[in-house]
């Protein structure tokens, strides 16, 4: 964990993980420490709560958040495959009248929203509940890879095109002088950086990225929509990153493997860290 802020918390920039696996929830006793959950972050701008990514850790979000009372949120999606999105059903802000949630996508293709893909997994035979059981003041917003959307006051995140199967969208959080990238899913070129990816964390203090696989797992998956960890640092080295986070983490990755791949990237990169949920990144207002 990054140390507590020592400033105005309304001032700082706050993320916690709920979900940092990839693929398929993995619970069990070799994921008991690094966490099972598929991918969910939770980004608190001051006041305002953003969230990016609706994998199976939204529900334990959505519990922490029913215990406050009414939430008020911009939920947003890198694509809409299943191990991202199967949360939303489980969400209890999303049942409560007095909520407001806003969906915000932008990697589908034209004449596709994401509402429609959400109407088509709440629906028989994959889902017996509706989607109009959802209570909250909720809307569906799409927009173009590469836009810059200012979801509240002094807030602003960009958007960058992802190399995955069916699309995916790269976001950063920039507010009060801080930056915070969540790069997942995408697949590299060996030997070349992506340069959307280069000049979407450029500079940032905070970097968290696709890490499924090795360097060495690479070639069999080829294809697959995704990266790795000894990508994940060439990334931040390249584009001058503070701080990287491993992130989206095989399901078969065990915690001991964690721990190992997390000590070999901080010896290479100090500072590195493997998501767990859980950890808590603090970054004070500049």
């Amino acid at each position: 964990m990054m140390p507590a802020s020592s400033t105005d918390p309304s001032r700082s920039l706050r993320a916690r993980f709920w979900g940092v696996r990839g693929s398929i929830a993995s619970p069990g006793p070799d994921t008991v420490r690094t966490g099972g959950n598929t991918a969910c972050l939770e980004v608190r701008c001051g006041d305002a709560l953003l969230v990016f990514d609706a994998g199976t850790g939204l529900r334990g979000l959505g519990e922490a958040l029913r215990a406050g009372g009414p939430a008020g949120l911009d939920l947003f999606l890198t694509h809409s495959h299943l191990d991202h999105i199967c949360g939303l059903p489980f969400f209890a802000p999303i049942f409560d009248p007095a909520s407001r949630v806003r969906v915000w996508s932008g990697h589908l293709p034209p004449g596709q929203s994401m509402r429609e893909v959400v109407c088509s997994m709440m629906r028989p035979p994959l889902y017996p509940i509706p989607i109009e059981t959802f209570r909250a003041d909720l809307s569906f917003r799409e927009f173009d890879r590469g836009a810059v959307i200012d979801p509240a006051p002094g807030i602003r995140v960009r958007t960058a095109e992802l190399n995955h199967p069916n699309g995916a969208v790269g976001y950063r959080v920039e507010y009060a002088g801080r930056s915070l990238c969540f790069v997942t899913d995408t697949e590299h070129t060996p030997g070349t950086p992506d340069p959307a990816v280069l000049d979407l964390v450029r500079g940032a203090d905070v970097m968290i990225y696709d890490s499924t696989y090795t360097d060495a797992e690479f070639p069999r998956h080829v294809g697959w929509g995704h990266s790795t960890w000894e990508e994940c640092l060439r990334i931040a080295d390249a584009a001058g990153v503070e701080r990287a986070v491993i992130f989206h983490h095989d399901p078969a990755r065990t915690d001991d493997a964690l721990d190992a791949i997390e000590a070999e990237a901080a010896r290479r990169r100090p500072g590195t860290l493997v998501a767990r949920e859980g950890l808590e990144l603090v970054l004070d207002a500049r």
